[in-house]
């Protein structure tokens, strides 16, 4: 996996799971201070592996580390509920 495929799936997990905790602000509650996340998406071993081994690099003696195992994600989809639209033909 190359470092732009690496940073690339973990900007999408990282605003999803920012997401979730937006939505579920108890969860928040359950995630040690100074804690590092870890996320760890079932259906990419490899990112999963990868990421696991970054943040050990990365961890300072006893900083608790919480693991997220990412079991299975919805379809992405889009939130607009409503729009307009209109050809534009002669833009000068």
């Amino acid at each position: 996996m190359t470092k732009d495929e690496l940073f690339h799936k973990n900007l999408i997990l990282g605003k999803e799971f920012d997401l979730y905790v937006l939505e579920h602000p108890e969860f928040a509650e359950e995630i040690p201070k100074d804690a590092l996340v870890v996320l760890m998406p079932d259906d990419d071993p490899e990112l999963a592996e990868i990421n696991l081994k970054m943040v050990e690099k990365m961890r300072e003696s006893e900083q608790p580390m919480f693991l997220v195992r990412i079991k299975k994600m919805k379809p992405i989809t889009s939130r607009i509920a409503e729009f307009e639209w209109k050809v534009v033909e002669d833009v000068a």
